[in-house]
C-alpha cells in the first residue's frame, strides 16, 4: 500500500509542530514524515505538496529522509511548492506538477540584530545555506550551480511548463492517473498514465521548434512508436 504524506502548511521543527497542532493549524515536521516512513514495510511513498515553505533545516531533514528511503518516492505538486517546500519536492524519484501549480525558489533569508560583525557572520551563514539548497536543486535538475544561484537570487517562479523544461519536475499532471478507465469496447483504450505521457510529449514537442517536418518514409515507424506509448502491451500496464 502506498504511503501518503501531505506536505501542507508551514514546514517546522518538531517542537514548533506541537504549537501548530494545539491550534489546529496545518504544518509538517520531520517527526511526522519519519513516523509515516517507518510505519510498515518499504512501500512506495507519495507526497502531495501545497506549501509556502518554512524552516530550511526541518526541510533538509525531510529531504534527507526521503532520499535515503528504500522505496520509490513520487511527488505531486498540487499548488505552490515555495522555498523550503521546493527543496522537499526535489527528493522525489518522479516529480509531477499540476498545470496550475508553481515552484518558487529564492535565497535563504533571516531576521538578525547586532553589529557589523554579527551581520557579516549571518551573511556567511546564509551563503552556506544557499550552497546547501543548491545541491538539492542541482541533483534533480542537472543545472549548473551558478545558474541555480542566479535563479534563487532573482526569486524565480516556475510554472508547470518551465518547471519541466528546466528539470525541476518530470511531468505535468494533465489528468488523474488514479482514475480508472471503464471500458465497454473490443478495442484498446489508452489508460490515464499513457494520456499523461502523451500530453507531456506534445508539450515538449511544442517547446522544441527545431523539428520542422517528418520524412514521409518514417511516417509508419513514427506512428508505430506513438501507438506503443498509447496502447498498453498487457493487462498489467492497463491498470
Amino acid at each position: 500500500m502506498t504511503k501518503k504524506i501531505p506536505i501542507k502548511g508551514d514546514i517546522v521543527d518538531n517542537n514548533t509542530a506541537m504549537f501548530y497542532q494545539f491550534f489546529g493549524m496545518d504544518a509538517v515536521s520531520p517527526q511526522v514524515v519519519s513516523d509515516i516512513l517507518n510505519n510498515g514495510d518499504d512501500d512506495d511513498v507519495e507526497l502531495s505538496i501545497a506549501s509556502n515553505g518554512g524552516d530550511v533545516f526541518a526541510a533538509s531533514e525531510i529531504y534527507t529522509m526521503l532520499r535515503n528511503y528504500k522505496g520509490n518516492v513520487s511527488v505531486n505538486i498540487e499548488g505552490l511548492a515555495a522555498s523550503a517546500a521546493s527543496v522537499i519536492a526535489m527528493a522525489g524519484d518522479t516529480v509531477k506538477i499540476s498545470p496550475t501549480a508553481q515552484i518558487m525558489i529564492h535565497k535563504a533569508w533571516s531576521g538578525v540584530q547586532g553589529n557589523s560583525d554579527d551581520m557579516e557572520h549571518e551573511s556567511q551563514v546564509l551563503g552556506s545555506i544557499d550552497d546547501s539548497i543548491v545541491n538539492a536543486y542541482a541533483a534533480k535538475t542537472g543545472l549548473d550551480e551558478g545558474k541555480l544561484l542566479n535563479l534563487m537570487a532573482n526569486e524565480t517562479w516556475l510554472g508547470a511548463e518551465d518547471a519541466v523544461n528546466q528539470g525541476f519536475a518530470d511531468e505535468i499532471m494533465f489528468v488523474n492517473e488514479d482514475e480508472p478507465v471503464t471500458m465497454n469496447s473490443i478495442s484498446n483504450i489508452p489508460n490515464k498514465k499513457a494520456i499523461n505521457k502523451f500530453m507531456n510529449l506534445v508539450m515538449k514537442a511544442n517547446l522544441n521548434k527545431k523539428e520542422e517536418s517528418r520524412p514521409k518514409v518514417a511516417n509508419q515507424s513514427l506512428r508505430d512508436k506513438k501507438l506503443v506509448i498509447l496502447i498498453p502491451k498487457n493487462k498489467k500496464e492497463a491498470k
